[in-house]
């Protein structure tokens, strides 16, 4: 097999579109299902707007309530519906590497398992961390099946500039979870 992969020169929100066009070409390969990692809903809504009549599980996973500053949701209601409207799910939870661990170091200093892995998945990209982090929480959701080839999409603060086939797990398996394939991502 023989894929071309699309280096962005920086990561951010400008890739956003070329993000979206990649993903929604993926789908014409057969896959399924779709993840989108999405704050304010910019960049759910962005896909799930490209791939309306397409038949494809498409999931959108937001930072979990109160995560930017206690009592405060990021996405935005518009965003929201247009989502739904288009035939996107919308799943709200814990960021797996983000927890309890991220309270317990603030607070007393020190290294915790979630913290290695998140560093870890870091190396290769903060997009390519938030793939694997959204297709575990997606899989623990019910909202995509285990092992499974899936379309990530992600990025750097805001918008996508990340996109991934992943084999899908649930983060209690998480070491089952692989990054098969990088189809986007940006250089720095």
């Amino acid at each position: 097999m023989i894929r071309q992969v699309h280096y962005f020169d920086k990561p951010g929100k400008e890739n956003t579109e070329k993000c979206v066009e990649i993903a929604a070409s993926l789908l014409d390969e057969g896959y399924k299902h779709i993840v989108v990692a999405t704050t304010t809903g910019d960049t759910g809504a962005a896909i799930a707007k490209k791939l309306q009549g397409k038949t494809v599980n498409l999931v959108v996973v937001t930072h979990p309530f109160g995560f930017k500053e206690p009592n405060h949701f990021e996405l935005l209601p518009e965003n929201r519906d247009a989502i739904q409207k288009h035939g996107g799910k919308i799943y709200t939870t814990t960021i797996l590497t983000h927890s309890i661990e991220t309270a317990f170091a603030q607070k007393f200093e020190g290294l915790y398992p979630t913290m290695i892995v998140s560093q870890s998945l870091r190396r290769l990209g903060e997009g390519i961390k938030v793939c694997c982090e959204i297709v575990l929480e997606a899989c623990d959701g019910g909202l995509i099946p285990e092992f499974e080839e899936v379309i990530a999409v992600a990025g750097t603060a805001r918008g996508a500039d990340t996109v991934c086939i992943i084999k899908s797990a649930a983060s209690k398996r998480f070491l089952d979870l692989r990054v098969l394939e990088i189809a986007a991502k940006p250089r720095q």
